[in-house]
């Protein structure tokens, strides 16, 4: 499995011959605008958290351009299908076996409406066990006892958390959370793309590696494999 970061909390994950796409927000992220372009992205599958602009921004105009299907809660699932695009809908704690992998729909404590007032539903995150590794993606959320039943059922190799606090977890909650999911190594994503959200990476990485954990944070465009 190989994920590459886009900014924000865009990823897209490359699982078993299937490109996944998640909360595609690069045209309007000034980290990312000049150094990724939209049209030049094909993807199969896009996974979206909620549905804030800074999840969804780039979602249809994607989907378009490489006739990918839009995975995601019901209400976003039925806001893109009124535009023609292929939908697959979900809600919380339902699993589905996509071609690339199973996919689970789990909680997150958050927000979630289009820019439009559109009401997106609830949030939640995504947890993909691929053909050998399993990822929890957990969008946009605060710390919640939920993420508690997650290895109750899956054991990860890697926890996507949003760190930037404020909007979401910060540092601290991401740490007790990868305890919470048994998952000792993470991707920070949700931070630095905008002065309520700039984090000190130094100092975030000291604090993990206080309790033996791995924080990676990567420059956009770049990838890690699992």
């Amino acid at each position: 499995m190989k994920i590459t970061f886009y900014g924000q909390n865009t990823l897209l994950l490359e699982i078993n011959g299937s490109k996944v796409l998640v909360d595609p927000f690069i045209s309007g992220n000034p980290l990312s605008k000049d150094k990724v372009s939209i049209d030049e992205l094909t993807v199969d599958y896009i996974l979206l958290t909620h549905a804030h602009q800074d999840h969804t921004l780039d979602a249809e105009a994607i989907a378009k351009n490489s006739n990918a299907t839009i995975v995601s809660n019901y209400e976003i699932a039925m806001y893109y299908q009124a535009k023609g695009i292929e939908v697959h809908p979900m809600n919380h704690g339902g699993t589905w076996k996509f071609d690339f992998g199973k996919v689970k729909y789990v909680n997150a404590i958050h927000t979630s409406s289009f820019p439009d007032g559109t009401y997106g539903g609830q949030p939640g995150g995504f947890v993909i066990e691929g053909e050998y590794k399993n990822v929890y993606i957990a969008g946009d959320t605060a710390l919640t006892m939920d993420m508690k039943l997650i290895p109750l059922f899956t054991k990860l190799d890697l926890a996507i958390l949003p760190i930037g606090d404020n909007f979401t977890m910060g540092i601290d909650e991401a740490i007790v959370a990868s305890d919470f999911v048994e998952c000792d190594k993470v991707l920070g994503v949700h931070y630095d793309t905008f002065g309520y959200i700039e984090i000190d990476h130094k100092e975030a990485k000291n604090k993990f590696s206080a309790k033996n954990k791995d924080l990676i944070l990567l420059n956009v465009g770049k990838s890690l494999e699992l």
